[in-house]
């Protein structure tokens, strides 16, 4: 899958029932479901049970535990609520029976109102950077076995790091990244809930690992058990996908083998998108 329009159609899920849709896998270099796969899909499944003058404005998840990329998934909606203005939903995602996924998401009538935002972080801009498929074609050899085989992996999306870490170089980084993002082969205009699900599949790259790079004289890919427990978004404004998007990601905390990361996602206007959240495990492997 490397495309926006195989993107969608992954993302797009099959009525199997009342509230009741059904989805597929794609790998993404890792052997278990990718998380952005299936809050995307989550929120897809929402999408169906609302009005369409309502659109989702924030969405709270928790990983349950690893999808398998060979099973499909059952997406389960149920109706919290039918407001004046908000409408709330819960999705829980399970396969074979068990839950490996939850979400609530909200979802509110366009309303104006006051209006402010942070700016945009002053960074190197994507025509200056090489992509993580230009890394892995001139250092892939070179590189460690694990982040060789993910960045290599087919994706619909193209990321630009404006801090690129060197894996042998044993030294720490200050727990901040950013990295721009662009999809591939975009047609001319989507709806604002695809678009929105595109935003989620994005959301859950390049973030988990931004706890890590305090710790990168010592902990790395290849030693530390990493995995999402929790994801959230918060979605500000109509996102312009038609050019690339910055991440911007902090990590203020590191504690109990979890690490958290907050983030922001811009236009290359300076304007903010999404903001999110995610905590995830890092836990030393025990050898």
């Amino acid at each position: 899958m490397n495309t926006t329009s195989e993107l969608i159609k992954l993302i797009t899920l099959k009525k199997i029932g009342d509230n009741l849709y059904e989805g597929e896998s794609s790998y993404m270099g890792s052997p278990n479901v990718f998380g952005g796969q299936v809050v995307s899909q989550a929120l897809h499944a929402a999408y169906q049970t609302v009005p369409n003058d309502r659109f989702c404005h924030s969405l709270h998840s928790y990983f349950i535990l690893p999808g398998n990329l060979e099973l499909p998934i059952h997406y389960e909606v149920t109706i919290l609520r039918d407001g004046g203005s908000f409408t709330t939903r819960s999705v829980t995602a399970r396969q074979n029976g068990e839950a490996i996924f939850m979400m609530a998401c909200s979802f509110q009538l366009e309303q104006e109102g006051l209006e402010h935002q942070i700016p945009m972080p002053n960074v190197t801009s994507p025509d200056q950077l090489i992509s993580w498929s230009e890394i892995a074609n001139q250092f892939g050899t070179m590189l460690p076995k694990q982040i060789q085989k993910f960045v290599s992996a087919e994706r619909p999306l193209e990321f630009k790091p404006v801090e690129i870490p060197n894996p042998f170089e044993k030294k720490d980084y200050d727990p901040i990244s950013n990295v721009w993002m662009k999809f591939n082969d975009l047609e001319d205009d989507y709806s604002l809930p695809i678009l929105h699900q595109l935003i989620a599949y994005s959301s859950d790259y390049n973030v988990l690992s931004t706890a890590l790079m305090p710790h990168a004289s010592k902990a790395h890919f290849g030693n530390t058990q990493l995995a999402s427990l929790d994801h959230s978004i918060w979605f500000h404004r109509k996102p312009n996908i038609n050019d690339w998007l910055l991440l911007h990601v902090e990590s203020p905390s590191a504690s109990n083998t979890r690490g958290f990361n907050k983030g922001s996602i811009f236009n290359l206007s300076g304007e903010l998108i999404c903001s999110l959240t995610q905590e995830g495990l890092m836990r030393p492997i025990q050898r």
